[in-house]
This record gives C-alpha cells, structure tokens and sequence, in this order.
C-alpha cells in the first residue's frame, strides 16, 4: 500500500495495489499491519456505506467529539467525489485550513481522516457510492458539524450553494468561528 501524506498533519491518501486479470480484479484495500507500518494505528470498529443519487450532493463537514471522536478511513467504490478535510485543533498550524482531493473508482485511492478534523464531500457523478470505517461507534450526542459553505474556510465546491443538493441538518451547522474549542492537535 502507497502512502501520501497531505498537508494537514495527519492526513494520508493510500493507493491500494490492483492485481488484474481476465476475470476482473482483486485488491487488498484494508489490511491492518500495513496501515500501522505507516503509523495508522485506530481501531476501525464499524463501516459505513453511503449511496448518493445525483451529482452536486453534498455531505458535510461532519465530526464527532469527547467522548466518543472518530478517525475515517474512506474509498469511493462507485462514481467520485470531490472529498474536503478542515483542520479543528486549535493548536494545529493548520487550524481552519483544508485540504481537497478527488476520490472515485478510476484512482483507487483511500484517504485518512485523523481525530480533531472536520470532513465533507461532493458527487461528481450520479449513483456514487462510498464505503468508510470509524474508530468509534456513531453517537448523535456528540455528532457535530461546521457549515459547509463558511465563507472563511473558502472551500472551492465543484457547485454552486443554490445547485447543491444538501440537508436541512448540513445547512444549519456553525460556522468554524462559532465552534467550541474541540480539539488539540495532541490529543
């Protein structure tokens, strides 16, 4: 597995290898001592699957805290999106800065989300479908969000705010500017 560290600390994008032949392919995406070998070491307790219907749908920025905050690791299984990582640990010296990427099934790439950042996302495509394991449980009491279109964290969206398709929960999150104090980047 390739790894490559973006510039948040912390956040790594993997390149699983593909081994092809006439029948398809076949592709070791998740193995455990590869990932602490490159110092990803969370224990992945529940996946996800997520299946959006229309290009511009976007999900996000979504983290959980105390006591239950969850590092990502997600992979595009079917489309692409548009994927965006905030920094939230005040002491960071990335605090409110972001990083994007594009994930889909073309590039077969994976990326790692630490604790103490916020993530969304964009389809790029109809009928994407993207699968993510946690390193927590899903717990709505400590379930969080910032606005995903804040106008100072001055994220680039592939869509427009009036063309994007968005939840009623998504749109009603705070801005970065009104967020308690979370996270550390130590901890």
């Amino acid at each position: 597995m390739e790894a490559e560290p973006l510039d948040i600390d912390g956040v790594v994008l993997l390149r699983a290898d593909r081994h092809e032949d006439e029948r398809g392919f076949l592709s070791e995406v998740y193995n455990r001592r590869a990932l602490e070998q490159i110092g990803i070491r969370d224990d992945f307790v529940q996946e996800n699957h997520i299946r959006s219907h229309q290009s511009g749908t976007i999900r996000g920025l979504h983290f959980q805290i105390k006591p239950h905050p969850a590092a990502k690791l997600l992979r595009v299984v079917r489309g692409a999106i548009f994927d965006v990582v905030v920094d939230l640990r005040h002491d960071s010296p990335t605090y409110g800065e972001h990083v994007t990427v594009e994930l889909s099934e073309e590039n077969w790439t994976q990326i790692y989300i630490p604790v103490g950042l916020a993530h969304g996302l964009c389809t790029l495509e109809s009928n994407t479908e993207i699968t993510y394991r946690v390193s927590d449980y899903w717990s709505p009491n400590v379930d969080r969000g910032v606005l995903w279109n804040d106008p100072h964290l001055e994220i680039d969206w592939p869509v427009s705010d009036e063309k994007a398709i968005v939840s009623d929960k998504d749109w009603s999150q705070p801005r970065l500017a009104d967020l308690p104090r979370f996270f550390e980047k130590g901890e």
